[in-house]
């Protein structure tokens, strides 16, 4: 045999991927470590030393590992070059793909059309962009599907598709952050390409300061040890997966009156993610929370003060965000890059002086003072209809049943269902037949109707399923839609019945 020259031999054979991933024993490891001595070991395992950086610069490498372990998690960082902006998406997990550069496509991300198969989107956990500010997108309509994915981790092209991958957007920035935070024409978003439009930006979750953290340099490498990337990637896979914190903040965090719709979305996410990676078994003290919701507050909040510079309006001016802490007391969270800058808290506004037919310009504040002296209180004659009429006694509901014809145009779920769904607390469908993609995409459309009314916290949907591919499929697709319900403070239980009759 040692003669033939066609014959080989196995020296050594090594796993390339983790067989099982063991979460009690991740969880019983983790519950061994301090919050501290945990942080550390994250640090030591992308491959750097901790006690070579501030507790501030250790949150920052671990920012960008938010979007491994929480879905639909939109993420921004752009800074000088050299930082290793990209490498966390390209090495640290198989489920990552990293697009450098070039043309972003609707094909390519989302669906084609042609083919009938769902695009990048559909197979990764993230899709990282690098060098974003090179990014072309020729199709406006990439946006505006890119709008709504980013949104609500769906979109529709033809078919509605649900998909849960993060989006990861790294570049570089080559100016003075002082001169940017000071200047009144430009702002920290300006390396974006043009057609990133305001829309886009307010979907972002944070914006790591990129620029805080050193170059690459092998002073930083660590010679200690840390988890493999294989097992923590596989062990984020599973956080993204299969767990969700979104209860436990909903409880414990308060947050001040600048917060709006997005801000708390945003902001939530954030603390989910720092949750699953600093606290996956258990709970963080009040000090620690705290901590985490200042931090989360900050990445909220340089995002918005960036779109705030580029208005021409107040829509985005409510910029001081904040929270209560366990004494009650509200603490406003500011960028320390941007705290002292005027041309950042107050920018200018360009307003047209009818009667003159020139510009002037003035600060928000100005105009809101000017506002109030000329606007007088609102009276219930000035009130819109709408508004008032809510007072009037609704009519009274009973069981009904709608025959629609084939070809009977005009019924929505807010005609059928719209006036049933006032003011309940808790939603029960049970129906045999939410299995497939299409009936799915129908349940959600309900889901959105119920989002829309803005009473019911629960939705119970009691369903069956012919096979086991079908049941696998239906949940996880129930999973996607249950974590965007969250945000909404609705909860979607899913039920499995064998014995429902046919609708």
């Amino acid at each position: 045999m040692d003669e033939d020259d066609y014959a080989f031999f196995i020296e050594e054979l090594r796993p390339i991927q983790l067989s099982r991933f063991d979460v009690d024993g991740f969880m019983a490891g983790r519950a061994k470590f301090t919050r501290d001595e945990w942080l550390d070991v994250l640090i030591r395992s992308v491959g750097l030393e901790p006690a070579k950086f501030s507790q501030r610069l250790k949150f920052h490498f671990l920012a960008r590992l938010f979007p491994f372990v929480e879905s639909n998690y939109n993420f921004i960082e752009l800074g000088p070059p050299g930082t290793g902006k990209s490498y966390v998406f390209s090495e640290f997990s198989p489920y990552s793909t990293l697009i450098s550069g070039g043309q972003a496509s609707t094909p390519t991300l989302f669906y084609n059309n042609a083919r009938k198969k769902v695009g990048l989107v559909g197979f990764w956990d993230i899709i990282a962009f690098d060098e974003v500010g090179g990014v072309r997108i020729k199709d406006p309509n990439t946006i505006d599907i890119l709008k709504d994915y980013m949104a609500n981790g769906r979109f529709s092209r033809g078919a509605t598709v649900i998909a849960n991958a993060s989006l990861a957007f790294v570049g570089n920035i080559f100016d003075s952050i002082d001169q940017l935070v000071n200047s009144p024409n430009f702002d920290l978003f300006k390396p974006l390409p043009e057609t990133f439009n305001l829309a886009v930006m307010d979907r972002f979750h944070t914006y790591l300061p990129g620029w805080e953290l050193p170059k690459n340099s092998s002073d930083y490498l660590t010679r200690s040890y840390g988890f493999i990337t294989d097992y923590l990637a596989e062990s984020f896979h599973y956080l993204a997966k299969r767990v969700n914190r979104y209860e436990y903040v909903n409880r414990h965090c308060k947050f001040g009156p600048a917060i709006q719709g997005r801000d708390e979305v945003a902001v939530k996410k954030t603390l989910c993610a720092l949750l699953k990676l600093l606290h996956p078994a258990g709970d963080p003290s009040p000090a620690e929370l705290e901590e985490y919701t200042s931090y989360a507050l900050e990445g909220r909040r340089r995002v918005k003060e960036q779109m705030n510079k580029r208005t021409a309006d107040d829509v985005f001016a409510a910029i001081n965000l904040s929270f209560f802490d366990s004494a009650g007391k509200e603490i406003v969270v500011f960028c320390p890059e941007s705290k002292t800058a005027e041309a950042t808290q107050n920018p200018l506004r360009r307003r047209l002086d009818e009667s003159k037919g020139v510009e002037n310009t003035e600060t928000p504040r100005a105009k809101v003072a000017a506002v109030a002296r000329q606007s007088p209180a609102p009276s219930a004659q000035s009130m819109p209809a709408t508004v008032v009429s809510q007072s009037a006694t609704p009519p009274e509901l009973r069981e009904k049943h709608v025959r629609i014809g084939y070809s009977d145009i005009g019924h929505t779920y807010e005609t059928l269902f719209g006036a049933y769904l006032v003011g309940v607390k808790e939603i029960t469908v049970e129906d045999p037949y939410i299995r497939v993609p299409h009936q799915i995409s129908n349940f959600l459309r309900f889901c959105e109707l119920v989002v829309k009314v803005g009473s019911a916290q629960v939705i119970n949907l009691v369903t069956g399923f012919d096979d086991s591919k079908q049941q696998t499929e239906a949940e996880e697709k129930s999973r996607l839609i249950a974590s965007s319900l969250v945000d909404y403070v609705i909860k979607l239980n899913l039920k499995l019945a064998h014995n429902l009759r046919d609708r």
